[in-house]
């Protein structure tokens, strides 16, 4: 299934810049009609959507469902519909076009945002962390063990490639501050190769640890594998396959999981926020 999902969303993507372009030239070329207003409609508003994603990289998170969009889709598959009825050059075209982009945005709205997660027990809140060995970006070996003694917050995030993991950081970076004065440590882990960890680490002006979590083997053993879950393509960047399934852990001083965010839709991700309550509140309890 997961493979069919990384095929899907490189197909999606491309099919929407495609329609959508190809419709606004057939507009501008032959003039309005319900049947192409349509086609740009369905595909525009999806294309427009990931481009913003991909684009800004400011976004961290959506609704879990999306229904202006879903209905703004909807009603421009309608046009196409209105349109074929009253028949014209071209208009079966326009409606398959139209229809497949609106398809193709239910799938990816209810089926491709979804991980479908199951129980994690391991990553309970009140149970330790488990313990782990990884790498650091520059290939040394770092022991999980050695973060104790200070609170810690922890982000697997799936690469580089992902806006909305980049937007998470770009969070918890402008919380730093904060986060600090709360004596916590900053760790990010990725399956990403190791030059595209550099690369983001020279980004950000602040001491957060980056760590390359090298053939998912950390991933694995705390069940948060997402196989195949690298859109189908990115290979020639260098990334493999599979992935981590986002995720957010906090722990205090001695280990123990505070908070635990195994989000089931990749757009939804917890508020800024709410790492700085789980830490004051447990904080507030020790005391």
């Amino acid at each position: 299934m997961n493979r069919f999902k990384s095929v899907f969303i490189t197909l999606f993507m491309m099919s929407t810049c495609v329609l959508s372009v190809f419709s606004l030239y057939i507009i501008v070329v032959q003039g309005f009609t319900l049947n192409w207003l349509g086609v740009l409609i369905t595909n525009g508003i999806p294309f427009g959507f990931m481009a913003f994603l991909m684009i800004m990289r400011s976004t961290a998170r959506t609704s879990s469902r999306l229904p202006l969009l879903t209905a703004t889709i909807v009603v421009g598959a309608g046009l196409s519909v209105a349109g074929f009825t009253q028949g014209g050059k071209d208009s079966a075209l326009a409606l398959v076009f139209s229809l497949s982009g609106f398809v193709a945005w239910i799938v990816y709205d209810i089926g491709y945002s979804r991980f479908g997660r199951k129980e994690n027990v391991l990553l309970e809140k009140g149970r330790q962390m488990p313990l782990f060995e990884i790498k650091d970006s520059a290939g040394n070996v770092v022991e999980s063990e050695s973060f104790l003694g200070n609170p810690a917050l922890y982000l697997f995030y799936r690469g580089n490639w992902c806006p909305l993991c980049m937007a998470q950081i770009k969070e918890i970076a402008g919380q730093y501050q904060e986060l600090v004065w709360r004596g916590v440590r900053i760790i990010l882990i990725s399956p990403q190769p190791f030059e595209h960890t550099q690369k983001l680490a020279g980004k950000f002006n602040v001491p957060f640890t980056f760590l390359v979590d090298e053939g998912n083997k950390v991933a694995k053993q705390l069940q948060i594998l997402d196989q195949n879950g690298v859109p189908f393509g990115m290979e020639i960047f260098g990334y493999d396959s599979d992935t981590v399934l986002p995720t957010v852990i906090i722990t205090d001083s001695k280990g123990k999981i505070l908070f635990a965010d195994l989000t089931d839709n990749y757009r939804v991700r917890p508020e800024p926020a709410t790492f700085l309550r789980v830490l004051d509140h447990a904080e507030k309890n020790a005391a």
